[in-house]
């Protein structure tokens, strides 16, 4: 993989812009403030000379960060459960 920061590469630049405002309609609508984030991956499979994972979201970066670390942390079996609702 190529550089970890930098624009969408160009051949899926349009494609995701428009795939995620269509997500961002569709999960929070366009007449009120947003209540759900998402963030979408598109990436080749196998290992490809100057390929990299393309990233867009509706969220803050800094938010987007965090809601992956913990989807990291449970998918991996690390999250620690602190739910205390009985």
């Amino acid at each position: 993989m190529s550089d970890t920061h930098g624009p969408i590469v160009p051949e899926f630049h349009q494609f995701m812009n428009d795939l995620a405002k269509k997500l961002d309609e569709l999960l929070n609508g366009t007449d009120r403030p947003k209540q759900n984030g998402f963030a979408l991956f598109i990436f080749p499979f196998g290992s490809k000379e100057g390929s990299r994972v393309n990233y867009i979201s509706n969220g803050r970066r800094e938010d987007m960060i965090a809601a992956v670390k913990e989807w990291l942390s449970r998918a991996e079996g690390r999250a620690i459960h602190t739910d205390t609702r009985q």
